[in-house]
């Protein structure tokens, strides 16, 4: 017999996100924890994973990119996905999106993907693409509020609880100052904390963030793992691709990806999972601890000239 389903109320988990940013030493002012009035509840199950991939294959034009996937991934974990350049992260996650159709399904939260209504799937699963853009004319408040549209009937203004949203999204992504500025004013780094808040705005229980750290300098970054990490204690799954090796080291588990496949899904600490990460980059890496976490390295071999 199935277990019933628990539920959690997404206003109560982004309260405690903030409050775990505002105890964490962060270097911004947390926005102080407020209830959100949405409209409903989420559920989720504890007899199935947040986020499910069966498939035997994904093409992108006439050329097969994915072969052979299934993957099961959990809430309350975050997962970085690794491995070379052409591997087909970045695909895999867009299958994982709905984004690019696959040969095999796709199940959210225990339901088969293309079977949700598309505002649903939209509060359900929150997308920020690699080098996405926007209205350089829009300002930054208002990018972030796009973020808020799965939660507002068609042509309804803002709510109360869509400002709430959209403040401690931009809060948590350090984008707070930005807020009044247009989006082509801000700085690579900028942008990008902009687009990651307005991706946070949504409070979607499953989060997909393709190269999420682009353009943010070291203390950012850290910043961003903290609030994964928030994410994900208080039940969310988060899905990265990510070509910081250090910091997909510091996820929950690592999905090691070579030559469209798969090739490990397992625990960072995990010394199986070290290998197939070294083993992915052609042993050109090696991942050792320090100061009591895991980091990668390149290893440099000479080369005659």
């Amino acid at each position: 017999m199935s277990q019933p389903a628990r539920f959690f109320s997404l206003s109560h988990l982004w309260e405690k996100v903030g409050e775990r940013a505002s105890g964490a030493g962060w270097s911004h002012n947390a926005c102080a924890a407020r209830p959100l009035s949405l409209k409903g509840e989420m559920k989720q199950c504890s007899n199935h994973a947040a986020l499910g991939l069966s498939m035997t294959g994904a093409d992108i034009g006439k050329r097969r990119i994915l072969h052979g996937i299934d993957l099961q991934l959990a809430a309350g974990r975050w997962v970085a996905v690794a491995g070379p350049n052409g591997a087909g992260k970045s695909t895999l996650l867009r299958v994982l999106a709905g984004l690019l159709p696959c040969e095999g399904q796709v199940m959210l939260q225990g339901r088969p993907l293309a079977g949700w209504p598309a505002r649903e799937r939209a509060a359900q699963l929150a997308w920020l693409g690699q080098a996405e853009g926007g209205s350089d004319d829009l300002l930054a408040w208002d990018i972030v509020m796009l973020g808020r549209l799965p939660h507002r009937p068609w042509l309804a203004p803002p709510s109360q609880a869509d400002h709430a949203a959209a403040e401690q999204a931009l809060r948590a992504a350090q984008a707070w100052d930005l807020r009044g500025r247009r989006l082509g004013e801000l700085s690579g780094g900028e942008r990008q904390r902009v687009l990651l808040a307005r991706a946070l705005a949504v409070q979607a229980p499953v989060l997909l963030l393709d190269e999420p750290l682009t353009h943010l300098d070291p203390p950012h970054q850290a910043d961003w793992i903290a609030l994964m990490r928030s994410l994900a204690a208080q039940g969310a799954l988060v899905v990265s691709v990510l070509h910081e090796l250090g910091t997909a080291l510091q996820a929950d588990e690592l999905l090691v990806v070579q030559g469209g496949r798969v090739t490990h899904h397992g625990p960072t600490a995990s010394a199986a999972t070290h290998r197939a990460l070294c083993a992915a980059f052609d042993e050109r890496v090696t991942v050792l601890p320090v100061q009591g976490q895991w980091v990668a390295l390149p290893k440099i071999e000479p080369h005659g000239l």
